[in-house]
């Protein structure tokens, strides 16, 4: 009777183990997505993802400003890795004046979806994500 549980035991850990080996192996391997944010604009301002295709968004604030990555439909939608770096109940990243902060993510679903810096889209500060 010890051995059926055992067996069964040790074949839920090895499971557990390769899927999260498969998790570290698809942070490892995404593509990396670069965005300068200078006093209001993105460069570039248009971004076009694949849909589950796993990307390093790497948003650098190079202006004088601080600076959002405001896309809620696209961060909602969207695996994040590390949610603690999403403010705003999630719907956009806070980048202060010459810092870079990157974002480990899974594409969401094919769509279009609104960028836009939430201090500075009236002067401008826009853009648009596409997901194919």
């Amino acid at each position: 009777m010890i051995k059926p549980v055992l067996c069964s035991t040790v074949a839920a850990l090895s499971a557990a183990l390769a899927t999260a080996a498969q998790a570290a192996d698809r942070w490892s391997d995404a593509e990396r997505v670069t965005v300068v944010m200078v006093d209001n604009s993105f460069e570039p301002d248009h971004l076009t993802f694949q849909q589950g295709k796993t990307y390093e968004l790497v948003l650098k604030n190079r202006g004088k400003d601080m600076h959002e990555f405001t896309a809620p439909a696209f961060l909602k939608a969207a695996t994040v890795k590390d949610k603690e770096l999403l403010a705003n109940g999630g719907a956009d990243v806070v980048v202060q004046p010459g810092n870079t902060v990157e974002i480990f993510l899974v594409a969401p679903p094919k769509g279009h979806y609104d960028l836009t810096c939430a201090d500075h889209d009236w002067d401008g500060m826009v853009g648009n994500i596409v997901v194919d």
